[in-house]
């Protein structure tokens, strides 16, 4: 099983590679989103050591959202994903791959280049790995949770917006204990521990049930 989770992984970061214009796609909209807010609110420290912590995950969250509509689309249209229905392996295993590669492509570029955003909001350093941390546990999460709306609007025209209205309701309490521990680590450290505490829990959560419900969803959507 470990042998058919790492060959799905490869195979999708490989094809991923080919098409380097989608990832990079991610990482500038994010690059681009951060950097521009502070040129809309001013250069005054406070305010943007302020509004820092929510606008990084806002643009995080849109993001990851960018690359969730193409997650099953190509493997869809070249009836890869059918074949994959009818191996003898589990299909959420083969779904957790393709949600670890979507992840490695967009949510770990997010977490390396944060502390390049924290200096733009003045964030000290404290916060800056603070913020590292929430977005190792929370961009994980939004990638399994996405996963389970890419599946349920797989070959829908206008896919898109359903995807979206599924799963943002979804994304708010990720956002909000993801920013929230940001900005509770500028006043004290030590109240970050159940924010971080509670994205552990929606991980672990999304770890066991996500890919299941996923699978699922997608054997809807072939049939």
């Amino acid at each position: 099983m470990l042998r058919v989770f790492w060959c799905i992984l490869t195979r999708d970061l490989t094809l991923a590679l080919r098409r380097r214009t989608d990832v990079l796609t991610t990482l500038f909209f994010f690059v681009i989103v951060v950097s521009l807010f502070p040129l809309g609110v001013g250069t005054e420290h406070q305010v943007l050591r302020i509004l820092g912590p929510g606008v990084v995950w806002v643009a995080a969250l849109l993001a990851s959202m960018l690359a969730l509509e193409r997650l099953f689309a190509a493997d869809y249209d070249d009836g890869t994903l059918e074949q994959m229905l009818l191996t003898a392996q589990p299909l959420a295993l083969l779904v957790l791959a393709k949600i670890a590669a979507h992840w490695l492509l967009t949510g770990l570029p997010l977490v390396l280049i944060a502390p390049l955003v924290g200096m733009q909001y003045h964030l000290s350093e404290t916060a800056i790995g603070v913020m590292m941390l929430s977005l190792l546990l929370g961009t994980p999460v939004l990638s399994l949770i996405g996963a389970i709306g890419a599946a349920l609007t797989l070959g829908l025209r206008g896919g898109g917006i359903l995807l979206s209205l599924l799963i943002l309701p979804l994304y708010i309490p990720v956002l909000v204990y993801g920013a929230g521990a940001v900005e509770v680590s500028v006043i004290d450290l030590s109240d970050t521990m159940p924010y971080l505490t509670l994205l552990g829990a929606f991980l672990m959560v999304a770890l066991i049930f996500a890919p299941v419900a996923s699978a699922a969803a997608l054997r809807i959507s072939i049939e």
